[in-house]
């Protein structure tokens, strides 16, 4: 494995301690995805920097306007000219409505492009997710992309709602008031510039020190969501084995974990603010002690001293506010690192740069195939060959683990072999585009997944353009249009989650109306039958005929009664083929596996 992939998906996992190295290329590629973010909105952000300046520009007039008031105007106005006061209370006026004016106008503009951002991210995150390969999401639990999609969005919806309008403003502020300070008085303002240099240092320690800290925030929450969802998806398992008292400790337990990093977080930026507050009141008393001495000394105008001091205040304002910004990026940091760690993670099973189209037919060759699910895991299919001509229905057999429902997934493309190649009607899997695969193999596994909504529209989903007429007729083809009609409101009845309306075995059957539908070239049937009953599994075995008539078909079952429907059996074990015949012909040899597995089968009957 190359150093890229290997740290490509660190912040997808919940990694809470990094190397220096990492963390630097964690940091880049936060700051690459935050750019390709920002990017489309570049020139309403330019529009808004320019608003921002123009609102620090008025707020920074207030002051200067002041002194003048008070060394120029109030003398002028006592010797009778008003003159120059009155500009100075208009000004002032006009600049405190300019202010306000243009930082409405900003917070609006920046809110807007902040919410747009969060949409483009969302649709990023969700889209990306779906692209990602199966076996992505077979180690990468729901929980984490729930947390990706929902905390630590949110987190980055907290910097972009106000903590952009701070950084400006800070920023410009402490700018353009140091400008101003020097501009007034060297001494003094070199006095104030003099502090820097203590906020500098504690400033870095909090970045450094909350940055780390929200590292561990962000993988504990997504910890607690993962334990949440989980327990949620498996309430009757949990009901039903009285695990409730293990899930509270563990939920105490992460918790416990968050509760303590969030307290580390809020000690670090407590510390921050207190230190920068007595860094500013240091300098305040310092100002106000040699600017008194050199206005009684007569080297200093008490209106600049005002000035100066007003100005002061509002220095050191903002650096609250930027411990508050500083602390929601570093928070954002960490939320952007376990976002762009799923960003970038890539398809195992991508699509081709040229893709070849799928000609008619539906024949299946596995060329010398081996195949394991990970480089450290041991080989599941060694060398495996078998050829599938069009329109056979073969049964795979075997004890569990042996290697069928590998089998099944590769002819599904859910993973690519680790060698050789496996080819639908001649074409190699790796080269036919994503979307046509799947309207040219359909798979019914056990436990076929219902979304909320109809029964209609779970049996459309793989031709949402079917109409009312194709999909009753594909629901009567495997009987189960009787038991959809017999429902409260039919074919519109709503399944609910997962479909908990229907028994699984009625859940079964609209997976088979839905591949019916489908109509594709492959079917495959990974234990589809395991959950009916002995009359449902009746009427899908009538149906299956209709089903299975004209297409190929890989059929997986345990239920000898559905593997007996196919025109070839194969027996697999560790990965091979033992045994490969009609039915009748490895019953008939009477010493094999399948022909061992039938009489046990027929002996259950009696």
């Amino acid at each position: 494995m190359s150093d890229e992939e290997s740290w490509r998906g660190v912040a997808a996992e919940d990694t809470d301690e990094l190397d220096s190295q990492v963390r630097v290329r964690l940091q880049a590629r936060s700051r690459r995805l935050l750019g390709s973010l920002l990017r489309p909105h570049l020139w309403r952000c330019l529009f808004a920097v320019a608003i921002v300046v123009a609102q620090n520009a008025a707020a920074l007039v207030g002051p200067l306007l002041i002194a003048i008031a008070i060394d120029d105007g109030i003398p002028s106005a006592v010797d009778g000219h008003t003159a120059t006061l009155a500009w100075c209370v208009g000004g002032y006026v006009v600049s405190a409505f300019a202010n306000s004016g243009l930082l409405l106008t900003f917070q609006r503009l920046s809110t807007r492009i902040g919410q747009d951002v969060l949409l483009d991210l969302r649709e990023r995150i969700f889209r990306h997710a779906q692209r990602l390969s199966l076996s992505f999401h077979e180690s990468y639990t729901s929980g984490k992309i729930i947390s990706r999609l929902t905390a630590d969005v949110d987190t980055i919806n907290d910097l972009l709602d106000d903590g952009l309008n701070k950084l400006f403003n800070a920023v410009l502020t402490v700018g353009g008031v140091g400008t101003m300070m020097l501009i007034l008085d060297v001494p003094l303002g070199l006095l104030v510039m003099a502090g820097f240099v203590p906020l500098f240092l504690v400033t870095r320690w909090f970045q450094r020190s909350s940055r780390r800290t929200y590292r561990v925030t962000r993988a504990a929450i997504a910890r607690i969501i993962v334990q949440f969802v989980e327990t949620m998806n498996g309430m009757r398992a949990v009901q039903a084995f009285r695990r409730e008292s293990r899930n509270e400790s563990i939920m105490d337990s992460l918790n416990g974990r968050y509760r303590d990093a969030d307290a580390k977080a809020y000690v670090a930026i407590a510390t921050y603010t207190a230190s920068v507050r007595a860094i500013g009141n240091l300098s305040l008393a310092l100002v106000l002690g040699i600017g008194a001495w050199r206005v009684t000394g007569g080297t200093l105008e008490i209106g600049v001293l005002t000035a100066f001091t007003l100005y002061l205040r509002r220095f050191y304002d903002p650096l609250d506010d930027l411990a508050m910004v500083t602390n929601s990026y570093a928070s954002a940091s960490a939320a952007l690192e376990k976002i762009s760690g799923v960003l970038e993670e890539a398809p195992s099973v991508p699509d081709p740069t040229t893709p070849k189209k799928l000609p008619k037919g539906g024949g299946i060759v596995f060329d010398n195939v081996e195949f394991h699910y990970g480089p450290d895991t041991p080989v599941v299919l060694p060398a495996f060959d078998l050829t599938i001509p069009p329109g056979q229905t073969v049964a795979l057999v075997g004890a569990t683990g042996a290697g069928k429902s590998t089998v099944a997934k590769l002819v599904a493309r859910f993973y690519d072999p680790s060698t050789g190649a496996v080819r639908l009607s001649g074409v190699d899997l790796r080269d036919v585009t994503d979307n046509e695969l799947r309207q040219r193999v359909v798979m019914v596994t056990q436990e076929n997944f219902l979304f909320a909504g109809s029964v209609a529209d779970n049996i459309a989903l793989g031709r949402p353009d079917a109409t009312r007429a194709e999909i009753e007729s594909a629901a009567a083809a495997v009987g189960a249009h009787e038991f959809i009609v017999a429902l409260p409101e039919g074919y519109d009845t709503d399944v609910r989650k997962r479909g908990g309306r229907l028994s699984a075995g009625q859940r079964q059957l609209v997976a088979f109306s839905r591949a019916f539908l489908a109509d594709p070239t492959v079917l495959v049937l990974d234990e589809a039958t395991s959950s009916l009953d002995v009359p449902g599994e009746r009427a899908v075995q009538a149906a299956l005929e209709t089903v299975l008539a004209d297409r190929t078909a890989l059929i997986i079952a345990h239920r000898l009664s559905t593997v007996l429907i196919a025109d070839r059996v194969l027996v697999i074990d560790n990965g091979r083929i033992a045994e490969d015949g009609t039915p009748d012909e490895l019953i008939a040899a009477g010493n094999g596996e399948f022909a061992t597995l039938h009489q046990a089968w027929v002996d259950s009957l009696v």
